[in-house]
């Protein structure tokens, strides 16, 4: 039997190189080899959006980017976290089980925080959330940045505590973190976030991608931009790199110029698969419906067990 890989994307705005080459390109790869469950979090989204529309509007793009980077829907179950209400329970169950002090151990939540986010409830519960998200499908594979090891740790952690207490209910995970993209840099050096506004837009367009690339931050004392280099490596190989930088040695603007090409190449043919899937909306809304159901069935029959072994 396939091994079960689950991955999920938060509809909080559009998605940047970082949310590609860090989780949706390994899905996409995953697929064939893989039991895969694509899972938009809108759950995750509300800790950030907090408007009907925005929220319905960045959910419906999460499932045409998705689409477009090559999802196969007969392949993977693609689907809408709050199709499965069954994430939610399963949450308050884990939270009867974690303690605050161990919850304020998440560099994720901290970070956040410290850069001007507002500290909710829901953000300080994330990681319980995500675990319920991971467990509830026996996933045994998690694709994610480096950011989000420590998540997947906690979820193995409270799979442990649960198994302890109640019996052997859940597997226990195993992150997958690329190491060549397990941090992607953003264009002021920092690891690339919506909230550092410091990303480079997947789908934006050409004028939105060169505005991005334009911006990366250069050191003035070096012949190579170690930015720009850094995202370069994302996209062409470091033998096929060598050429580029020893002919423009210091020439920042001839090197932004060579990646902002190599970008604006590898997007287009995403962007008019996003185009094709954006003008069948009933297309879209049946594979969404379709993997919603295929997410739920295996839901209930895992929180059937679980209701079983806490006594509910």
């Amino acid at each position: 039997m396939k091994k079960i890989l689950l991955s999920g994307i938060q509809p909080t705005g559009a998605p940047h190189i970082g949310n590609y080459f860090g989780m949706m390109k390994q899905v996409v790869a995953a697929q064939d080899e893989y039991e895969v469950y694509g899972m938009i979090v809108n759950y995750h989204a509300l800790t950030t959006v907090q408007n009907k529309k925005e929220l319905e509007e960045n959910t419906r793009n999460v499932a045409l980017d998705f689409l477009a980077i090559g999802v196969d829907p007969e392949k993977m179950v693609l689907f809408k976290q709050s199709d499965v209400p069954e994430h939610t329970e399963l949450t308050w169950i884990f939270n009867c089980l974690v303690t605050m002090p161990w919850l304020s151990r998440a560099h994720a939540f901290k970070d956040k925080s410290e850069n001007g986010i507002e500290a909710s409830v829901g953000l300080f519960d994330y990681p319980v959330l995500m675990a319920a998200d991971i467990l509830l499908y026996d996933t045994q594979v998690v694709p994610v940045g480096e950011d989000q090891r420590q998540h997947v740790e906690m979820a193995r952690e409270i799979a442990r505590k649960f198994n302890t207490n109640y019996g052997e209910t859940f597997v226990e995970p195993k992150e997958v973190i690329k190491e060549d993209v397990g941090t992607v840099p953003g264009t002021d050096g920092r690891k690339m976030s919506k909230s550092y506004k410091n990303t480079i837009p997947l789908f934006g367009t050409d004028e939105e991608i060169t505005k991005a690339v334009m911006g990366i931050v250069t050191d003035s004392g070096s012949d190579v931009p170690m930015n720009v280099y850094a995202i370069h490596k994302l996209f062409k190989s470091e033998a096929e790199l060598v050429p580029i930088y020893d002919e423009h040695k210091g020439k920042y603007k001839a090197l932004k110029d060579a990646l902002l090409a190599d970008i604006l190449a590898f997007v287009t043919p995403l962007r008019e698969r996003r185009a094709y899937y954006e003008s069948k909306p009933e297309l879209v809304a049946e594979i969404l419906t379709k993997g919603a159901a295929q997410a739920k069935g295996k839901a209930e029959a895992k929180m059937k067990v679980v209701r079983e072994r806490v006594g509910l």
